[in-house]
Order: structure tokens, then sequence, then C-alpha cells
């Protein structure tokens, strides 16, 4: 059939109402209105890969005020490029030769254990070893931004000031705040954070972002394609970069305080529709679960929870909702459409009646 597009409907899943969060399983986010336009033009015409990747990471640059900037596979992608970049920075026989260590003077970074929730794999890609303290072999320091890592080490100011490497923050789920994209390297000191594209910038969602200063970032490049290096596999297309530069202009130019208030508008709509519920008691959460400066609804229904969350995901439409370990729901504002906020309300009060 000529010219005809398969939809989710025809091949049998269903879209999903994610009040949840801007996770990879449910698809990131929605693209902001300029990032499908603007893959759509990249599309159109073939281009020097190396040549666009350079002009779109000295915009990204410029916008956030960091030294350099350079688009990856995703945040994941990212860390493993920064810490290839610190390993053998852009020396072509050691991008050619990781992940092999051998020779190597510095092979170790450093991961906080209390940080450790598996993302931390990205760096074992590269053939360095993870360690607990900064040491003679360390080559950087990899420090997560975010609620759930807040505890789990050391203030990055204090990590700054003493560890006497490059420091590189994972922030991939920060944003908001939008400052994120220029905190951590120029207020805070990091020698560069990395920022997933297609959470809360609503870019591609396989598109990640490092900033900072511009010999990690030069190393990010020899160690990434199209260049047959550890991140060869990690490629990032022509529609991506820009798509991905797009978000980021549309992103900076929102007005991000309206934004946080909107959410806000939506949470405590959830709270008063629920909060005479029999059984049920709900109050504001804050920050969210990633730690980002906006609310959400906490809903605790005890041992009834796994089978309201059931419901909800069996039903027509099909929601997404977070869970936490105390028996209640999460409901985040973030990830909805306008309006959205009402079916989840009307679905949770009918599995809750149920």
């Amino acid at each position: 059939m000529t010219g005809h597009t398969t939809g989710y409907a025809e091949l049998g899943v269903r879209p999903v109402i994610n009040a949840a969060a801007t996770l990879t399983a449910l698809g990131g986010s929605l693209l902001a209105p300029p990032v499908l336009p603007a893959m759509t033009a990249a599309a159109e015409s073939f281009v020097d890969l190396v040549e666009l990747q350079v002009a779109v990471g000295a915009r990204l640059a410029e916008l956030t005020g960091n030294e350099a900037g350079h688009v990856t596979a995703g945040a994941w992608a990212g860390v493993t490029q920064c810490v290839a970049a610190c390993l053998v920075g852009v020396d072509p026989v050691g991008t050619a030769a990781l992940p092999s260590v051998d020779g190597l003077a510095r092979t170790e970074v450093v991961v906080y254990p209390g940080q450790r929730l598996g993302y931390e794999d990205a760096v074992r890609v590269t053939g360095a070893t993870i360690t607990d303290t900064v040491g003679p072999r360390t080559a950087c320091v990899l420090w997560f931004a975010g609620e759930r890592f807040a505890a789990g080490g050391p203030p990055l100011a204090e990590v700054v000031a003493t560890a006497g490497v490059p420091v590189i923050v994972d922030a991939a789920a920060q944003i908001p705040p939008v400052s994120s994209l220029w905190r951590f390297t120029r207020e805070l000191g990091a020698d560069a954070v990395v920022v997933s594209g297609g959470k809360g910038m609503r870019g591609p969602q396989s598109t990640g972002l490092v900033l900072g200063r511009a010999a990690i970032v030069e190393g990010c490049r020899a160690n990434g394609g199209p260049r047959h290096t550890v991140g060869r596999g990690m490629k990032v297309g022509k529609e991506e970069l820009l798509g991905l530069l797009a978000a980021v202009e549309w992103t900076l130019a929102q007005d991000e305080q309206a934004v946080i208030a909107g959410y806000e508008t939506v949470v405590q709509g959830w709270i008063a529709a629920l909060r005479d519920v029999p059984g049920v008691r709900v109050e504001r959460g804050f920050p969210s679960e990633a730690g980002q400066p906006h609310a959400r609804a906490i809903v605790h229904v005890g041992e009834r929870r796994d089978a309201v969350v059931a419901a909800l995901w069996a039903g027509d439409p099909r929601i997404a909702v977070g869970t936490q370990t105390d028996g209640a729901i999460a409901l985040n504002p973030q990830t909805l459409r306008p309006g959205e906020d009402v079916v989840v309300r009307d679905a949770l009060l009918a599995a809750l009646a149920g």
C-alpha cells in the first residue's frame, strides 16, 4: 500500500497516558512543538556529519554559556564518552584501543557506593575500573545529581574542591530546572555535565547532551561515532542533532515558573478530588522523584496499591503511574497533555471505587 503508515493500533500496541515520569521505558517524553519539523528538515538532505556535530555543539555552548557542547546517543552514552575522554582524550592510539586500558596511567573512575544504581555501568564499557576514592590512578570522578542520589555521596562543591581530577556530573533527569544546563559547570565548577535530551527538554528520546570544558567535549567527539571507537555504536543522526538543538532552544524560551505553576495547579486538583475518598490519604509530594522542583500527588492506598495500578494499566485509556514502597501511588503532572489530568483523576476514582 503506497503511502501507508503503520501506527500503534495496527501493531496491537496501546498508547499510554503517562502520569508516572519521563521514563525511558515509557518513551521518555513527548516531542516539543519545534522538534519534529527540525528533524524532518534534517532528513531531507545529506550532510557532513562531523561538521554538523561541531556546529550544533558550538550553538549549544553559546546558548548555555559553556565552553563547548556535544550531542550524544542519550545520557548513558554521554557518560561513556566523557569517561573515555578522561582516559585517552583525543589520542588516536588510545581511542582505537579502548576498551583496552593497557599502558594507561589512569584507569580508575570514582563512583561513590551510595550513588550506584546501575547507571555506572556506562563507565565499565570503556574498560575503566570503578573505585570508591580518588587515588593516583583516578582518571575522573562521576557524580550523580538528583534527590535519590543526594545522600549517596559528598556534596558536589566538596568533590570539585578536593578531587584534583575532572569531575563529571550525570544530571540526566535534572530539567527542570533549566539552569542545570550551566549551574553544575559554570557555577559549581564541574568539568562537564551530562543531561538527557529526551526527558525534561522534550527532545528526541535517543539523545543526550554533554556541556562543559572544551577538552572533555573534544574527547567525547574523538570517542564517538562516526569514528571507529568505543562509542561507534552510540550513533547520533543528523535528525537527532537538529531535533535536540530545537528542543534546547524551545526549553530556554519557556517561562519555567509558569510551567511549574501549571503543574502545581494539576497536583492541587488531584488532591482536592481524592481528599475525601474513604481509605485514602493524599498529600503533596515535593520535589519530584528525580529531585526536580515541582510537586506530585502522593496517594496512599495501602494493600490495594498493586491492584489499583494494574486496573489503571488495564483500562481504556491505559494509564501509567508511579509507585512508592509505602503502598502509595505517585501522580506526576510533568508528562501529561492538557486535560489528561482529568482522565487520570476519573480513572483513579473509578479504580478506587471498584
